[in-house]
């Protein structure tokens, strides 16, 4: 979730055409549950962040995708009794439990169709938010008068979260320089957890009262905003909105027949 530099014309888009794109996708994926029309809306966003050179970025979030995926097939089969039985979770062969919670066609249509409304609302705010720089997400949210508050949460959440991420994984490979052996298995996994956690924390909160200090030494409180650059749409903009105007009307024409 972090700013990824390229030279591309989704880079080169106004801010909140992006913006405006992002929220189409997640109100067209929340009207719908077709299948098909869940797919395309999904793979349309695969496309621009193909032609924006951003598809491996993209991309990485499809492991918690499946694992999504895997968790709400799950959650509908136990759940859900609709359709026609494909087989069951417990084989009929078993004795005792066997036969038990069947796997219905309608517990598994609903499961597909979450799990790519999820994969698009996903994949259009992580396309928003690598393809646009967090200044320039701030000064917008500030010329759609968002509380300031909320402004700063979202540029902390941005700018600071992947940093901790990047800290984790230091902090790991540290420990594993020094030979330190939590164990196999869940269990190892669990206290292996303790060693990063209580020094990235550690670390989080120094951090946070340098922060603070910085922002009040920046006038913070003041209310007075010196954006570095004024962003204004251009033509690209405009024909970009446009078209997904077009493909909106086209997406519920289709929805509605």
């Amino acid at each position: 979730m972090q700013y990824v530099a390229r030279e591309s014309a989704f880079h080169r888009l106004h801010p909140l055409t992006k913006l405006i794109f992002a929220a189409l996708v997640v109100a067209l994926a929340v009207l719908t549950s077709d299948l098909v029309m869940l797919a395309l809306l999904a793979g349309a966003v695969v496309v621009v962040a193909i032609a924006s050179g951003l598809a491996r970025d993209l991309l990485r979030q499809v492991p918690l995708l499946l694992s999504l995926a895997a968790s709400l097939l799950l959650l509908t089969v136990l759940t859900i009794r609709s359709g026609a039985i494909l087989g069951y979770l417990v084989p009929p062969t078993v004795p005792v439990i066997g036969g038990a919670f069947p796997i219905t066609a309608g517990a598994v249509d609903l499961a597909v169709a979450m799990s790519l409304r999820f994969a698009a609302m996903l994949f259009a705010f992580q396309l928003l938010v690598i393809s646009t720089q967090p200044r320039d997400l701030v000064h917008l949210m500030d010329r759609l008068r968002m509380p300031v508050d909320y402004t700063l949460m979202l540029l902390i959440a941005l700018r600071f979260i992947p940093s901790l991420q990047l800290e984790g994984k230091r902090i790991h490979e540290a420990q594993l320089a020094r030979a330190y052996n939590p164990g196999k298995g869940l269990a190892g996994k669990i206290r292996g957890l303790f060693p990063i956690i209580i020094p990235l924390v550690s670390n989080s909160l120094g951090k946070a009262t340098v922060l603070g200090l910085t922002i009040d030494l920046r006038g913070y409180r003041s209310g007075r905003r010196t954006p570095m650059r004024n962003l204004s749409p251009g033509r690209a903009d405009v024909a970009c909105i446009c078209c997904m105007a077009l493909a909106t009307a086209g997406y519920l024409a289709v929805l509605l027949v």
